[in-house]
């Protein structure tokens, strides 16, 4: 594979070579690794776009939401590319769901790229590379980048290590809504938007956006947000109401951050969380070699057995992997 062309053909916007390239820095081979790295390298990481994390529970409209919000940005001439994530397959590791089958408009949208990944059962929902896929986009000149995560949870979190901004959806007539102040993910979201503000469900979706707005008030104010931030909005993604103002918001929220020295910051705080999560990663790969699975499972066998405790054959295991490695 020729690494040049391919950054070069990135770079000049070319769908195809886009596509090939996530295929590429999702593929676990070591050979196929050495040369994502390559072209992540050869692409640079001059163009920057407009990251924004999402997530909510299923159902609540997420992909609908990302057509019609994708749909009103590409009319105003920006480029979106939209990671979305999905559920894998247990048996094959494939997507279960097709999400280009669910944004069938926005997927024919030339303005648009809409990459559906497995979510290959790592935690936090968001596949592997997604991340490198966030940077395939934004060298492919893309002004905006949407991450849809799988549903909500505690793991859902590690979306705000790769987005500038994190929008938390949700559905109203979901219960207890506070209950939801008790998540993690709560203290994270930027914006919290109530969608299907629509028909009969419009005025309990403006009951829940007054719950969650009195909730933010009494949480902890955060330095990287300026008054009035995070907040709650009511959004209809299906008649299209109320999208302009949540692109206005994310725009002020951007802009502010920007201008405060907080996105820099950010940036530089996810590139080495990244970083430390990739050696974590090459560590965790030596115990896939040969050697070291004969000696975990030796050793494992004589745990089981009572002939060593716990802890001393893991010492003894850690030596042997250091005699491995020097």
């Amino acid at each position: 594979m020729d690494i040049s062309d391919m950054a070069q053909r990135i770079a000049a916007g070319e769908r195809r070579a886009l596509a090939r390239a996530i295929t590429l820095v999702e593929s676990g081979r070591a050979d196929h690794r050495a040369q994502a790295t390559a072209l992540l390298a050869a692409l640079g990481t001059e163009k920057q776009a407009l990251r924004i994390g999402l997530s909510g529970t299923p159902g609540v409209g997420k992909s609908t939401f990302i057509e019609s919000f994708g749909l009103m940005l590409t009319k105003q001439g920006l480029r979106v590319a939209v990671l979305a994530v999905d559920p894998s397959s247990s048996r094959s590791g494939g997507s279960i769901l097709g999400d280009k089958t669910r944004m069938d408009l926005l997927s024919r949208d030339p303005r648009a790229f809409i990459r559906p990944s497995p979510s290959q059962t790592h935690l936090g929902g968001v596949a592997r590379r997604t991340r490198e896929a966030v940077a395939l986009c934004e060298a492919a000149g893309f002004d905006v980048v949407l991450i849809e995560t799988v549903g909500v949870g505690q793991s859902e979190t590690v979306v705000a290590q790769m987005a500038d901004l994190f929008l938390l959806l949700l559905a109203p007539a979901g219960g207890d809504e506070l209950q939801g102040v008790k998540r993690g993910i709560m203290e994270m979201a930027d914006l919290i938007v109530v969608n299907k503000a629509d028909g009969d469900l419009k005025a309990t979706a403006t009951r829940t956006q007054a719950d969650y707005a009195g909730a933010l008030r009494l949480m902890r104010a955060r330095p990287q947000d300026p008054k009035g931030f995070p907040c709650a909005m009511t959004v209809s993604a299906l008649e299209e109401r109320g999208l302009p103002e949540v692109w206005e918001a994310l725009q002020t929220l951007s802009k502010w951050r920007r201008d405060h020295g907080f996105w820099e910051l950010t940036r530089a705080t996810q590139a080495r969380y990244w970083f430390e999560d990739a050696v974590k990663t090459r560590l965790l790969a030596q115990l896939e070699s040969p050697d070291a699975r004969r000696a975990l499972s030796a050793l494992s066998d004589a745990v089981a057995a009572g002939e060593q405790e716990p802890a001393a054959a893991a010492e003894a295991f850690v030596r042997e992997l250091r005699v491995e490695g020097a």
